[in-house]
């Protein structure tokens, strides 16, 4: 382990989807115009933080967001940092899920069709081990719950943890060290588009 090593964590900007409140996993939905100056507004805090290296997911919404945040770092392209995979609830929202799987969330029942908690950890924890085996800090560019679970992993609590951190969009957080304990050292900081 690096003993200087962190992760800055960006969630992607604003999507159709996340601004109404819908299961947002493997669908590609891009940003809106909102998500774009979101993204745009979160460069300054992002560069203030010298990442030396950029992990991203796959999907669309996110690449689209390390490229408005211009840091000029070419990225690895990490398939463990795609959403939660949510199944047959992709595309609806918590609201409509609970009509008939009442007091339902992503992080205490299953996604029929779809990913669960310790599935998503998995993925998460081979990120961690990445990102701490090398020096310096590590932007990870990625979706909101994805995202809440590996700051939950980070701090060594069970993936179900990251029910207890809110990620808004294109928001900025930073994962790094008290000595030797992982610690949150910001979380959910948003510039002013």
């Amino acid at each position: 382990m690096a003993a200087d090593s962190g992760i800055a964590l960006v969630r992607h900007g604003e999507t159709e989807w996340s601004r109404s409140g819908r299961h947002t996993g493997r669908t590609d939905i891009p940003l809106t115009d909102a998500g774009r100056d979101q993204a745009r507004a979160a460069a300054g805090l992002v560069r203030g933080l010298a990442p030396a290296r950029v992990r991203v997911s796959p999907l669309g919404r996110a690449r689209e967001t390390l490229e408005l945040l211009g840091l000029g770092l070419d990225p690895l392209v990490d398939p463990d940092l795609v959403e939660w995979d949510y199944g047959d609830h992709e595309g609806v929202t918590t609201a409509e899920i609970r009509e008939t799987v009442p007091g339902w969330t992503v992080w205490s029942a299953p996604c029929p069709g779809g990913e669960a908690a310790d599935q998503v950890a998995a993925r998460v924890d081979r990120v961690i081990a990445a990102c701490r085996a090398e020096p310096g800090l590590t932007l990870v560019v990625a979706h909101g719950h994805v995202l809440r679970v590996l700051a939950a992993r980070w701090l060594g609590l069970e993936p179900e943890g990251g029910r207890l951190f809110r990620l808004d969009t294109a928001t900025v957080s930073v994962l790094g060290w008290e000595r030797e304990s992982p610690v949150v050292l910001s979380w959910n900081l948003r510039a002013a588009p």
